[in-house]
């Protein structure tokens, strides 16, 4: 493959992301994944062996009958080269192969699930990607027998993600636009300058306009909120219907921000939609014909090839299960670290998407149990990958999928159990997938990490059929606390989410090194942000209100409408349930 499919069908196209259709017969409707994945606990040493004593645990914990069904097998499963063109099991690791231990899994009331990659090559390195292979590896994984998949975004070939070509940028971003020339009907010379910066970072610099593209998500720089692809736009006004010419003063690169595809579309109809030729300097490129109709005319620069090539490749291998078996539900979890800010598009094809790189690079292997953080400057902290999470509510829900700030830390060295909790709960409110990523054998039933992983009552707002995800609704550092995207720790937020019953379930969660005296909120002020989801006249009218802790299991009522937490510890969370009697 030397360069990206056409895009002929406008349904893989950025102008569809907001028309509400899915893709490759994907099933709406469902809540978050609930299960165990091997990578936290073991990386690249998972066995067979380990995994059906997985699979034990989860039965003889009591985490099934909560809910925890999937058993997924991360990378390193595989061998390091396709044979024959087909997906092999490693012989020493996974010496039966992936049907009987599907078989074993399912025997134990459980669900099987598995992971590839949509580039060339697995994250670890086995040259074994889903990448052209589509079709044969859906019929394969449907004959082993899977329930869910987890698809990751290393060794791409239209982007530079992780071990791929840093000058794959070139497929990303338009080049740099300094004048655009219309010559026909229309006879114009328009500098950068004049036209509209739309949407992302696009920005002006010494006259050109740079960063025509999709900024990369996979790192916490940028808030995942507001458009993510900037756009060069023209208005240009013809007399008449009729035929003209575009010419572009450009200057490429193979670096973020600069590349060589460019788009260019007028009003919907698609013109140009390829790489230019490399430039050193400015150059003026051919002519691109286009057509103009009377009246004002919409022209727009562009490059959404991030987003949508990336759309087309987890399209192929949904669409190749679809085409194998009409009636598969596998679960598809995209794992492209937010890269190509999937909150846009991944309900397209997606059960959940991650939404940055990895919660921790610290993971276990022969006994160790790896190392989580509560915060950190990159993703890998759980205070990073929340503090992204918790604005993202507005792409949530059942009807589109999940966002995922990826697998849980608990139990792993560096969490205290304050902290631990508090990760259990941020997740359960956020409707985060629930993928632990803990060795299980570390658990024994009615322990303190036992405590956290099986409270019924949190992962019952997890589970909850209304499916929607907690909005912040205060923030002790913003006045725009379901919106603003705060990294500052030092703070104090309270989350909202009304259930399915009537009933509100509400977190305050102390993100700081000290305790918290004290914080509280009106119900009123709780439901302001719920647009009529949530009617404050219910809790007025009620002739009394009760107050379940979630975590201590006590009941009280509530004097008045306003909520009121005290003495938070640091890093800890009190979590409750409002019920209107």
């Amino acid at each position: 493959m030397e360069r990206p499919v056409v895009i002929k069908d406008p349904k893989y196209r950025f102008d569809s992301f907001k028309d509400g259709k899915v893709l490759g017969g994907k099933i709406r409707g469902r809540l978050p994944a609930m299960g165990w994945n091997s990578w936290n606990a073991f990386g690249s040493g998972n066995t067979e062996a380990l995994t059906k004593e997985m699979a034990d645990q989860l039965c003889e914990l009591g985490l099934k009958e909560l809910g925890y069904e999937y058993v997924v097998l991360d990378d390193g499963c595989y061998r390091s080269e396709r044979e024959d063109g087909k997906l092999c099991n490693e012989e020493v690791k996974f010496p039966s192969g992936f049907r009987a231990l599907s078989e074993y899994i399912h025997s134990k009331g459980l669900k099987f699930g598995m992971y590839n990659d949509i580039g060339t090559n697995l994250c670890a390195g086995a040259a074994v990607g889903t990448c052209g292979h589509e079709k044969e590896d859906a019929k394969t994984y449907l004959e082993w027998g899977i329930d869910f998949i987890k698809v990751d975004n290393c060794y791409y070939l239209w982007d530079n993600a992780t071990f791929s070509d840093k000058e794959n940028a070139r497929y990303t971003y338009a080049p740099y636009i300094k004048e655009v020339q219309i010559s026909g009907i229309v006879n114009s010379i328009m500098k950068a300058e004049e036209g509209e910066l739309f949407g992302g970072n696009i920005r002006l610099e010494n006259g050109a306009a740079i960063n025509i593209g999709t900024f990369d998500g996979t790192g916490p720089e940028h808030s995942p909120v507001g458009e993510m692809s900037g756009e060069l736009r023209f208005s240009i006004n013809a007399d008449a219907d009729g035929e003209a010419e575009i010419k572009l003063s450009y200057e490429s690169g193979k670096e973020e921000g600069k590349g060589e595809w460019l788009q260019l579309n007028v009003e919907e109809e698609n013109f140009y939609d390829d790489l230019l030729p490399e430039t050193e300097g400015f150059e003026w490129s051919q002519p691109i014909k286009i057509k103009l109709k009377k009246g004002e005319n919409l022209i727009r620069i562009m490059n959404h090839r991030r987003q949508e090539n990336t759309l087309c490749s987890y399209a192929a291998l949904k669409e190749a299960f679809y085409e194998a078996d009409p009636d598969n539900e596998i679960v598809l979890s995209i794992c492209e670290w937010g890269k190509t800010q999937p909150q846009n598009w991944g309900y397209k094809v997606g059960d959940c998407w991650r939404i940055l790189n990895d919660i921790t690079f610290q993971v276990g292997a022969d006994g160790n149990p790896g190392q989580g953080a509560w915060s950190g400057d990159y993703t890998c902290s759980v205070t990073s990958q929340y503090n992204k999470a918790v604005i993202m509510d507005e792409y949530a829900g059942p009807d589109k999928g999940w966002n995922d700030p990826d697998m849980l830390m608990v139990g792993m060295d560096g969490l205290d159990p304050d902290m631990n909790r508090t990760h259990f709960a941020m997740w359960c409110m956020m409707n985060a997938p629930l993928m632990l990523g803990l060795d299980l054998r570390r658990v024994k039933k009615g322990d303190e990490l036992h405590s956290i992983i099986a409270n019924k009552e949190l992962i019952a707002l997890n589970q909850d059929r209304l499916g929607v995800q907690a909005k912040r609704v205060y923030c002790s550092l913003s006045d725009k606390p379901d919106k603003e995207y705060v990294r500052d720790n030092n703070r104090i937020d309270i989350l909202a989410k009304p259930l399915a019953d009537g009933s509100v379930a509400v977190s305050c969660i102390n993100l700081s090194e000290e305790v918290w005296e004290k914080a509280e909120i009106s119900m009123e002020t709780i439901a302001a942000f719920f647009m009529g989801r949530l009617d404050p006249a219910k809790f007025h009218r009620a002739p009394e209100i009760w107050i379940k802790d979630l975590w201590t299991g006590k009941v009280h009522g509530l004097a008045s409408e306003v909520l009121t937490f005290e003495n938070i510890p640091a890093h800890g969370n009190i979590t409750i349930k409002v019920t209107p009697a």
